[in-house]
């Protein structure tokens, strides 16, 4: 089968997907599909792949990329089985908490799975997918695979029983972090910054401290420290923060998202 590359549902994820994949592959192996024809059409045409229907994607794509909801993801690869016993493509799936198992019997057995954990900031390269793999990924295509989504952002390797977690952790976590900048942001506005100025410094603090904490290798409590000075500003937002329990209330927040995660696949 030759290497191309096939997206069934091209939302907010798969089509961020489909974005990284056509900068490392080409867009001319890429299909798209979606359920709305023309929205498929709009992606394609800004990045120059085509379009095809499931069916055809499922039956001339080596790697099939699954970018729908748990929920619907039985009724997808129960249709698609004939297709895809005959023709074997590697699928990989975007759907949080629906095994590589479970992905692996809806399509009828014996294929080769991905399951991939992308969050929203792959669409400018900045993301995180963690994946795994069923016994039946030969190391070829999980190399083939971690290159075309490389220029996603990092690619890395997780055990299956984490990836509910990972993906609270990752997947998730964009939105934990809008909900601070927005909190940043307007704190500001109640001292007096204008709106757009405090949105501004505040997603580029943000943004330098989490590159700071990646290039340095230092761990955040030390950073942290750092910026703490005796009596200084700093450590009385620290002090407010932590009477109102800010590092509790972020860590259940993973928690709780990694057990809605975890129950996703079984609805």
């Amino acid at each position: 089968m030759e290497e191309r590359y096939g997206f069934v549902g091209t939302g907010n994820m798969g089509g961020a997907v489909a974005r990284a994949v056509c900068r490392a592959v080409g867009g001319e192996k890429v299909l798209l599909c979606n359920r709305t024809p023309e929205k498929a059409r709009r992606l394609a045409q800004e990045l120059g792949c085509g379009t095809a229907d499931n069916e055809t994607a499922a039956a001339s794509c080596r790697y099939l990329f699954l970018g729908v909801k748990p929920q619907g993801m039985a009724l997808l690869l129960t249709a698609l089985r004939p297709i895809l016993q005959q023709h074997r493509p590697v699928l990989v799936s975007m759907a949080a908490g629906v095994t590589a198992a479970r992905l692996e019997e809806l399509a009828g057995g014996n294929l080769p799975v991905m399951r991939i954990m992308p969050n929203t900031p792959v669409a400018i390269g900045c993301g995180v997918v963690m994946y795994c793999k069923n016994a039946l990924l030969s190391p070829e295509d999980e190399q083939a695979l971690v290159q075309a989504l490389s220029p996603a952002g990092i690619v890395d390797p997780l055990e299956e029983g984490l990836m509910d977690a990972g993906s609270a952790l990752c997947g998730c976590s964009p939105a934990f972090t809008d909900l601070y900048l927005e909190a940043l942001a307007d704190g500001a506005v109640a001292c007096g910054i204008p709106r757009a100025k405090a949105l501004r410094y505040a997603a580029a603090a943000v943004a330098g401290a989490a590159r700071l904490a990646l290039e340095s290798g230092s761990h955040p409590g030390a950073l942290k420290d750092a910026v703490c000075s005796p009596a200084g500003s700093t450590i009385q937002g620290v002090r407010a923060l932590e009477d109102r329990a800010f590092r509790g209330a972020v860590m259940e927040a993973v928690i709780a998202a990694a057990e809605a995660n975890s129950g996703l696949g079984k609805k």
